[in-house]
């Protein structure tokens, strides 16, 4: 029996891997069930108002038990979007490659983990497993390998739907895939979960490019299905690189960067200029108005039914009339969101809206992580944050202790001194919100944890490659007269939270 035979016999058929693999259904496919039992009034609260201010325990068991549910969902819930990645376009075919029925030569788990990004639970993994991984007895350049390792549950945010027969029928997502990644305590893209970390190495516009059947997408977006428009969709799709998504371009149809007048921004290397954004992280966003980076789109809850119906397409109900705003030609805004119907989307029956309110508690659960210990100067970072509160200004909009404004979170692009490659003042992602006719604005990030989303560079699309490249912006911007001392300090501080 070859190498990958007895591979497959002990992954597939051993009990260890069995109980683990029917316990990851129970978990993924009897979240909505458990859900819909421990929920039956509909109610979207955790506590009875009889029962906040009772000694003892309170409504922690209710809290519990919210929690538990929102970690369940975003972790392992689809929403039954494997209807649209598997059902329209044909992504697990690409997955199995064509030696195991799909088309292509498949992804293995070594193009997974080190060119797509893909991440894996070790926790999801058997002993034995472990164990043959430890001693190079795992053969990590076959698709086969990847399909049972999907059928482990354990590959982060993805959900492999098989036959009877053992085959990959569909492929499916959730929020984990972008919102969480791994410790890499085992090895480089496999360890622990990390929730609410965003998965900087995940290349999502390289792994979708890769689906069969591109069409669907290309109709919605751009309104064409033709050869030409699935080639612009691609070139759109692997302009993103890791750690960086579009969220607006299924609804504005913009797929590259423009300038002042609409034209398309070309980049120094001669292509046009990505629209992506870097993806936030998930955590540490209690007491904060608007998330992500684009202004006047929403909170956490917001978000969470945008990204679970219109980016997940995942089989909920929607509804957003301001994706009906007509600019001032007569012309719409989003004709993208139109073709989808995203203004009001219905969906029977609905996988979406009874998972929102767990998903929120449990997403405003999720602390930022503390910066490891030798990561900053403790004595420079005590002086920068004289620096911060002081005349770096910083505390101006980065408020003590939500490390944002309080209240309104969002300035203009002018306010901040944007420019583009033009040196136009760079309004463009801050004009994709459903603004109106209102200024676009981008939100001011929070800067608790901000070392674990560092991987590439600063602001909405990177442009800062440095901390020290942010705070000489400034510096400049407002004419903040800060020294290379203050400056460095400053650095330090930020680094700390």
């Amino acid at each position: 029996m070859s190498r990958l035979g007895r591979i497959a016999r002990l992954m597939l058929g051993s009990a260890v891997v069995g109980a683990l693999v029917l316990l990851g259904g129970v978990i993924a496919n009897g979240s909505i069930s458990a859900f819909s039992a421990a929920n039956a009034d509909d109610s979207p609260g955790a506590c009875d108002p009889k029962l906040v201010d009772r000694p003892g325990l309170g409504c922690r068991k209710e809290l519990n038990e919210l929690f538990e549910q929102g970690k369940q969902v975003f972790r392992f819930d689809t929403f039954g979007d494997e209807d649209f990645w598997g059902g329209q376009l044909q992504l697990h075919r690409a997955i199995e490659g064509a030696a195991l029925g799909g088309v292509g030569p498949g992804v293995s788990p070594k193009t997974a983990l080190t060119v797509a990004g893909l991440k894996v639970d070790v926790d999801a993994l058997p002993a034995q497993l472990r164990n043959q991984l430890r001693r190079g007895q795992v053969d990590l350049d076959s698709p086969a390998t990847t399909l049972a390792l999907l059928k482990l549950n354990s590959v982060v945010g993805v959900k492999g739907f098989f036959n009877s027969g053992g085959t990959l029928s569909s492929v499916g997502i959730t929020c984990a895939i972008c919102h969480s990644t791994v410790d890499d305590s085992f090895a480089p893209g496999i360890g622990k979960r990390l929730d609410g970390w965003p998965n900087q190495d995940l290349d999502t516009g390289l792994i979708v490019s890769l689906a069969p059947n591109l069409a669907p997408m290309a109709e919605q977006v751009l309104g064409s299905s033709s050869d030409a428009a699935i080639a612009g969709l691609k070139q759109a799709l692997l302009s993103w690189g890791p750690g960086f998504y579009d969220a607006e371009v299924n609804i504005d149809a913009i797929p590259f960067k423009q300038d002042a007048n609409g034209n398309t921004l070309i980049g120094p290397d001669g292509k046009p200029e990505s629209a992506a954004t870097r993806i936030p992280a998930a955590y540490g966003h209690l007491g904060e108005n608007f998330h992500t980076w684009t202004g006047y789109f929403g909170n956490v809850t917001y978000w969470n039914a945008y990204v679970a119906n219109l980016q997940m397409h995942g089989n909920g109900n929607f509804n957003d009339s301001r994706f009906e705003f007509k600019n001032p030609d007569g012309t719409d805004k989003y004709p993208a969101a139109l073709r989808g119907n995203f203004n009001k989307l219905r969906h029977e029956p609905d996988e979406v809206t009874s998972k929102l309110a767990p998903l929120h508690f449990y997403q405003l659960s999720l602390k930022p992580p503390t910066p490891p210990a030798g990561s900053f100067d403790p004595a420079a970072a005590t002086r920068g944050e004289e620096v911060f509160n002081g005349q770096g200004r910083c505390s101006d909009c980065h408020m003590p202790p939500l490390s944002t404004d309080a209240g309104y979170n969002a300035h203009t692009p002018a306010e901040l001194c944007l420019r583009n490659s033009k040196g136009e003042v760079d309004t463009f992602q801050a004009d994709r919100g459903p603004r109106g006719l209102n200024p676009g604005t981008l939100v001011t990030a929070q800067l608790n944890g901000l070392w674990a989303r560092s991987k590439r560079g600063f602001y909405h699309d990177g442009r800062f490659p440095t901390l020290l490249a942010v705070v000489n912006h400034y510096d400049s911007c407002m004419g903040l007269g800060l020294s290379s001392g203050q400056k460095s300090d400053l650095v330090e501080f930020v680094k700390s939270r």
